[in-house]
């Protein structure tokens, strides 16, 4: 029997460890930085302006949660000034996968999501 299969699982339990994984993905700036580097290795600054809108702090928190996770590697170089790139890792890769099926059901269904926010809103004026 497969030791992965579902029924191993329950993420509807609060003590399931696969709780852990959602977490990790369902922060704001993950599927992102996973997506920034899926084409090759990037240093913090090249990353950082790749990824509008994320602050040196949370970038920096999220690159460490990442390879924490084992999601991401930092390879540091001894140039001066010290040279830091980041790269996806085989886990990392396999759940761009993942990623690109929900970004692409963004792309897809991003107006559609925008015509019931709207008709929402007209039925339930604030």
């Amino acid at each position: 029997m497969d030791t992965k299969s579902p029924t191993k699982y329950d993420l509807f339990k609060a003590g399931c460890p696969s709780r852990q994984v959602f977490d990790r993905i369902g922060e704001r700036w993950t599927f992102l930085v996973l997506l920034a580097l899926q084409d090759g290795k990037l240093r913090f600054n090249e990353l950082r302006r790749r990824v509008e809108g994320i602050s040196q702090k949370m970038l920096t928190q999220t690159l460490r949660g990442l390879e924490q996770d084992g999601l991401v590697t930092r390879s540091v170089f001894p140039t001066v000034p010290v040279t830091v790139e980041y790269s996806l890792t085989p886990l990392g890769t396999s759940l761009c996968g993942a990623v690109h099926v929900l970004r692409n059901w963004a792309y897809d269904h991003i107006e559609d999501m925008d015509a019931a926010r709207a008709a929402y809103q007209a039925d339930h004026p604030a």
